[in-house]
């Protein structure tokens, strides 16, 4: 009877405490929503700072700013009046004139080695002695037979003189004079190819003592003494390579031959010759040569010119940067490359005046040297070649005694 009424009390006593635990979870969940919110909006204003901080940068800080720096250092340049070249740019190979490989044409072994490797040698020097004796006994052979061919050449003559006189006076019949006179040319006949074979035993004999062909450089040894070598074989005994003059042979685009042969008559064109790196001018030639044909699987066309190369600077199979200058442009304006600016399609430049930088467009042309043909301006005129990422249409300037960095001189710049 005294558990009931407990019960009835302590039943009803639970669920208000539940009820009013709910709202205070809401609440909580409500302030975690607006730190998140304010955490959110603070990030994306700090992103949003940055951002103009960085385009404000890139622009040379914005107006105020470049009013609050004062004048802006610069380097000046002033643009020329002159001549520029056209050039047409292509890949050489260093190609000698002669290169010889010599092999053996006799068989014998190998006296002697007379060349230092890497040597200069001139035409007729001895480069190698090969074992003569067997072929200068053959030579010895083919003289004696010649001497006593031509001794029965002189007796059949003598004997042909006296029919001759015999035949005047009667003596003999002439069925005897003329068979000693065909005796006479059998024997001119023998004379005449054992002439033959002295000379080719003569040959044989000038085979075994190897001498250079051609002035040049001999490359490495590739025997020694005591070789043996046989005629006709495909081992080369050395390599003579003529330095001077050497050539070098590039090829350019079919679309370039029209221009290369309006300007090909008369003076030979110059061909400059520069190393991988394109930095250091390696020779001064003339073009000497235009192929006959274009190759249908590239369209080019090979075209040869020549070096004097009196520095032995060009080595056979070098690659080169090759330059043809196929035409020369007079009373340009020129300015350093370093100095035009580009937005997009559109190339200008400062024009210093006044302490002032005023922007003007230009038209970039042909390049060379570090130096641009343009228009636009006219010579005489004084342009800004540094501090572009500080600079501004109607900037004021200080000029520069010292010459500055440009960390834009090879970069697009945009237009404040």
């Amino acid at each position: 009877m005294d558990q009931q009424p407990f019960a009835s009390q302590t039943s009803p006593s639970r669920e208000p405490a539940q009820d009013s635990s709910r709202p205070e979870v809401r609440r909580r969940h409500r302030w975690v929503w607006v730190v998140v919110l304010v955490l959110f909006g603070f990030l994306f204003y700090w992103a949003i700072s940055q951002h103009s901080k960085t385009q404000a940068a890139a622009t040379g800080g914005g107006g105020r700013r470049g009013m609050m720096m004062g004048p802006v250092p610069v380097t000046p340049a002033t643009a020329q009046s002159g001549s520029i070249g056209v050039y047409l740019d292509a890949i050489g190979t260093v190609t000698p004139v002669y290169t010889d490989a010599i092999t053996a044409q006799v068989t014998g072994v190998i006296n002697a080695v007379h060349y230092r490797e890497g040597q200069y040698v001139k035409k007729g020097d001895p480069l190698i002695d090969i074992d003569a004796r067997p072929y200068e006994a053959q030579l010895a052979q083919a003289q004696g037979i010649l001497e006593r061919d031509q001794n029965l050449l002189a007796e059949a003559q003598m004997d042909l003189e006296r029919y001759k006189q015999a035949w005047a006076k009667n003596a003999i019949p002439r069925q005897t004079l003329e068979d000693q006179e065909k005796v006479v040319l059998q024997d001119q006949g023998t004379v005449k190819n054992d002439e033959g074979t002295v000379q080719y035993d003569q040959v044989q004999v000038s085979y075994c003592h190897i001498v250079s062909p051609i002035p040049g450089r001999v490359g490495i040894r590739l025997v020694d003494p005591g070789n043996l070598v046989t005629a006709n074989s495909s081992t080369t005994l050395v390599v003579v390579t003529q330095m001077q003059p050497t050539t070098v042979i590039f090829t350019i685009g079919e679309d370039s031959l029209p221009q290369i042969l309006k300007h090909s008559k008369g003076t030979p064109l110059q061909v400059q010759v520069y190393d991988r790196t394109q930095q250091r001018l390696l020779a001064t030639g003339k073009l000497t040569t235009i192929d006959n044909q274009i190759d249908t699987t590239s369209g080019t066309v090979k075209l040869r010119a020549e070096f004097d190369n009196r520095d032995g600077i060009l080595f056979a199979n070098q690659f080169v940067n090759a330059r043809l200058l196929v035409n020369t442009l007079t009373n340009q304006t020129l300015i350093p490359s370093s100095a035009i600016q580009h937005n997009g399609t559109k190339d200008f430049v400062y024009l210093i005046a006044n302490d002032k930088a005023t922007m003007q467009t230009v038209k970039a042309g042909i390049s060379d040297n570090g130096n641009t043909a343009v228009q636009g301006i006219k010579a005489g005129d004084l342009v800004a070649n540094s501090s572009f990422e500080k600079l501004q249409n109607g900037s004021q300037i200080s000029v520069s005694k010292v010459k500055l960095p440009s960390s834009s001189d090879a970069a697009e710049s945009d237009v404040p």
